[in-house]
């Protein structure tokens, strides 16, 4: 399993007499994470979810009663539909493993669409908010659109882009590898072209050639999340725990509101046999992610045990065995938390 960089992108209106600009794109966790030492259970149905902000304060007249939110397959055919108002909360519900594209549209006009990568090995809630503004324009052309992750490329790039991702999400590894590197010849600068690159690369297990595409990645885009959070896992699979640590470090700085971010450097700090100083981040990605972190208790108390300290060991098992009551183990951990609640 891997993740893939998405291509946030946003459309412009042909409305003739408004423009959105998405001034600010938050990209809250989509992604959830498993370090390899991990044990969960199959991937369930997921829910895609997110609050839509609109600024209207410039529109000129009434503004919209409801903006369309649209799921779309990588194909590009509807999944679910709703409509929603301002400040309205969106959901989509049922979903596989997989990436999707969420489209807004106003008055049947698409003015924002987003990609998302949904991957996780077990349920998962997923969150994308979309923020835009309306811009007055009397000229009738709609105005440029800017997302933190947008990267615009000419159209016999976007083609080979798009082909790499195509054939990345069906597994033709090696038909992606052709896509990415063609685009790269072309454009050395494409971000999102490293990561996808690096991503194949590390399922193929060519992990030095995943590193440096990693690497160009953020090179290109020093705040790139999805870069940084993929790089930190790989350093972990090297064992390279003390690169791991700088890298995740940066992608927390990025996105501290991560919970895969927290886990993974929580767990890097734990490689390097520095408890204390994972603690913090292992309790913030159970904080952020209770149910889908739940795990997470085991490590803790695992670590706690270490440390000569039962009782917090016990709490951990206590609290993990609430959130997964059909534990295989289960009558292992009431054992050692009979014998050691109290201490």
């Amino acid at each position: 399993m891997f993740l893939s960089s998405s291509n946030h992108q946003i459309r412009n209106s042909n409305h003739p007499r408004r423009g959105l600009r998405c001034v600010r794109f938050m990209i809250l966790p989509l992604f959830v994470l498993v370090a390899a030492t991990t044990t969960f259970g199959q991937a369930n149905d997921h829910k895609l979810f997110g609050d839509l902000h609109v600024d209207e304060s410039k529109v000129e007249g009434a503004v919209p009663l409801s903006y369309d939110i649209l799921l779309y397959t990588r194909l590009g055919n509807v999944l679910q539909r709703v409509s929603i108002p301002n400040r309205g909360r969106f959901q989509f519900l049922g979903l596989k493993d997989g990436e999707y594209d969420v489209a807004v549209e106003i008055e049947n006009h698409e003015v924002a669409r987003v990609r998302v990568s949904i991957y996780s090995p077990f349920k998962t809630d997923f969150r994308q908010d979309i923020e835009l503004r309306w811009l007055g324009n009397s000229s009738g052309k709609a105005g440029a659109v800017f997302a933190d992750d947008f990267y615009q490329r000419l159209p016999a790039n976007e083609k080979l882009f798009r082909d790499g991702e195509r054939a990345k999400a069906q597994k033709q590894l090696t038909a992606a590898v052709m896509a990415f590197n063609k685009l790269l010849l072309n454009d050395p600068r494409d971000f999102q072209a490293w990561s996808d690159l690096a991503d194949v690369h590390f399922v193929q297990r060519q992990y030095l050639d995943a590193e440096n595409e990693y690497l160009h990645a953020i090179d290109a885009r020093p705040g790139f999340f999805l870069a940084l959070l993929n790089l930190g896992r790989l350093e972990i699979t090297l064992q390279k725990y003390d690169v791991a640590v700088e890298a995740l470090t940066r992608a927390v700085k990025v996105r501290a509101d991560s919970a895969d971010a927290n886990y993974f450097l929580g767990e890097s700090y734990l490689r390097l046999k520095k408890g204390s100083l994972a603690v913090s981040y292992l309790n913030e990605a159970l904080r952020l992610d209770p149910e889908g972190m739940a795990e997470v208790h085991l490590r803790l108390a695992t670590l706690y045990q270490a440390a000569g300290l039962p009782r917090r060991a016990a709490a951990e098992y206590e609290a993990f065995l609430k959130k997964r009551p059909d534990y295989r183990d289960r009558r292992k951990l009431e054992k050692y938390i009979a014998e050691n609640h109290q201490r």
